[in-house]
């Protein structure tokens, strides 16, 4: 009886990891090649976009508000109603960027800017939980004790 449960196990275990592993996601964020949504364009150089004019999905757009500069994945632009709600953009003017453009100029350009404060970011988490000068919290490993026992 006990072989039959131990091989149950291990079958549900083997026919269950293909699943666990599906569900594995990869975030990326600005700046980073492969990441799309919205950008912001700030003092970057003029955009290459795929359309001259602004794209505009729904009607009544306010016009008070500049148009966003959105970088997609190859058919989002083109078919663009029915992708609108997943940049949360059908209410606006959207620009579309080549993707060259935001992998040779904004990519580039955006880690430039913001390496320094990754590199704090780093630092900060490198330094946590310091609490004396020698970078120590008390919770190593000491000379005088072996593994949390005292003998």
């Amino acid at each position: 009886m006990k072989r039959f449960l131990i091989a149950a196990a291990i079958a549900a275990a083997t026919v269950a990891t293909p699943v666990l592993a599906s569900d594995v996601g990869v975030s990326v964020s600005i700046g980073q090649p492969g990441f799309y949504g919205h950008i912001d364009i700030g003092d970057f150089p003029q955009p290459r976009v795929i359309y001259r004019r602004p794209i505009v999905v729904e009607r009544g757009v306010r016009m008070d508000r500049p148009p966003i500069y959105l970088h997609v994945p190859p058919g989002h632009a083109k078919h663009w109603k029915k992708h609108c709600r997943e940049y949360n953009a059908c209410g606006e003017r959207v620009f579309f960027v080549h993707d060259d453009w935001y992998e040779h100029e904004y990519v580039p350009r955006y880690q430039e800017r913001h390496r320094d404060h990754q590199d704090d970011r780093r630092d900060d988490r490198r330094d946590e939980g310091r609490d004396d000068e020698h970078g120590k919290n008390g919770k190593g490993h000491g000379k005088d004790k072996g593994h949390g026992h005292d003998r």
